[in-house]
């Protein structure tokens, strides 16, 4: 078949020949990367951050402002963008910008994960916003194509493509104390910028995120492959960007089944059991894992939710009035919650309920002990953590892992003159859920 006949068939016939031929001349330079860019581009953001530091020399010190940038890429349309942590670590204000939209749109970092060098957005605007679809990395094969699009050196929405060169890689990054076990490397370029902008396969599917590049070589960049990206937003992101508390764990997958129930917690005393499959979270239908995540983002503390589920092929409801984050975490964590006080010109925690038989309840820990510092036990060099806010206490149990033991430094009022004395001071180790 010649191309004119060719030409025939896929155009219209009122078409001059000039302008057919113009137009299979287009279709002819549309490639697999060309769709790509134009599927995915819409859902990629540079990012702008500004803060400050300290800066001192002989003259004394002052606070400096300086900025940075990297890239996004939005996964969900109600605005959450995942990007690396080390793109907005330290950010007062964030800024994201989309292609071809003029609108600057403020963001605010909701959770992150140091550790795993990822962090989740949440653009202070109205969605919907256009998403990226996300793939596997658990069957990616050396050689194949990919697409990287990013901001590198400031040039907005630069797009890549190379092959994936390795799998699996093992890479330090010093200076940021990172290190990562199980990279993508691609010779897709990745520059200054492109951190925290997709890695795509040919069919416009994210698997992976671009984190580093090798500065003392050419073409060689690495990606978080994209199924790590999942698990880290369905185990720690997205459950840290929770508002309210519930009180139970689901099992994995996508049965939506209560794998637990923490005692006297809030859907322990709304009727919740082991083994009930919840339906519904507030006014949102659930049928997976990710509707079950951001339904429950949508949940605000202390105010009750309607929550339907399936009991012994029967379908229930219960009324769950909810915590707020930071005391669920500390009551899963420790078996505790606390409250802050003044005492004298200082701020302090107080113990304000204690879970029975928890690891609280455990040490002896009793409602109104204060709790004015902890320390990780058998850390070399670990010095005792002051520890006189809430927020303080979520980030120490938010870095440690389940099994750690922290040693206490506990007062108690024995004799009612709330003025703690030396000898109303105790110690104690206990160890985290």
């Amino acid at each position: 078949m010649n191309w004119l006949f060719a030409l025939a068939l896929i155009a219209p016939q009122d078409l001059s020949s000039d302008e057919q031929y113009e137009r299979l001349q287009l279709a002819e330079r549309v490639t697999n990367e060309v769709r790509v860019v134009q599927a995915v581009t819409p859902a990629v953001v540079y990012i702008e951050t500004e803060g400050t530091r300290q800066v001192r020399n002989f003259f004394g010190a002052w606070n400096q402002t300086y900025g940075g940038s990297g890239s996004g890429v939005v996964v969900h349309a109600d605005g959450y963008v995942v990007t690396n942590y080390h793109v907005v670590k330290g950010a007062q204000k964030i800024d994201l910008f989309f292609e071809k939209d003029p609108t600057t749109y403020p963001a605010r970092l909701i959770s992150f994960v140091e550790s795993e060098d990822l962090a989740l957005l949440e653009l202070e605007a109205d969605g919907p916003f256009p998403t990226v679809r996300m793939g596997t990395s658990s069957d990616l094969m050396a050689g194949e194509r990919v697409v990287a699009i990013g901001n590198p050196h400031g040039q907005t929405h630069t797009v890549s493509t190379g092959i994936i060169s390795g799998l699996h890689r093992d890479v330090q990054i010093p200076d940021q104390g990172l290190f990562f076990d199980d990279l993508i490397q691609t010779d897709a370029s990745i520059n200054a910028g492109n951190s925290g902008g997709p890695l795509l396969n040919i069919r416009g599917e994210l698997i992976g995120i671009n984190t580093a590049m090798n500065r003392a070589a050419e073409n060689i960049g690495f990606a978080i492959p994209v199924d790590r990206v999942r698990e880290v937003l369905t185990d720690h992101l997205f459950p840290q960007a929770r508002k309210a508390w519930l009180g139970f764990q689901l099992t994995p997958g996508d049965d939506l089944v209560v794998a637990s129930v923490l005692p006297d917690s809030p859907a322990a005393l709304a009727g919740i059991c082991e083994g009930d499959r919840i339906l519904s979270l507030g006014q949102r239908r659930l049928g997976s894992q990710d509707d079950y995540l951001l339904a429950s983002l949508e949940v605000e503390p202390q105010e009750p939710v309607e929550i339907q589920f399936e009991r012994a092929g029967r379908v229930e409801e219960a009324r769950v009035r909810t915590w707020d984050r930071l005391d669920g975490m500390t009551y899963e964590r420790l078996g505790l919650t606390v409250r802050e006080e003044i005492l004298g010109r200082d701020r302090w925690l107080f113990v304000d309920r204690v879970e029975e038989g928890g690891p609280a309840s455990r040490l002896g820990l009793s409602e109104g002990d204060l709790i004015p510092a902890a320390r990780v036990k058998r850390v070399r060099g670990a010095r005792p953590l002051q520890i006189n806010s809430r927020q303080a206490l979520a980030r120490l149990l938010t870095a440690l892992e389940p099994g750690t033991e922290l040693d206490l430094n506990i007062y108690r009022d024995d004799n009612g003159d709330r003025l703690f004395a030396r000898n109303e001071m105790y110690e104690g180790t206990l160890a985290l859920r």
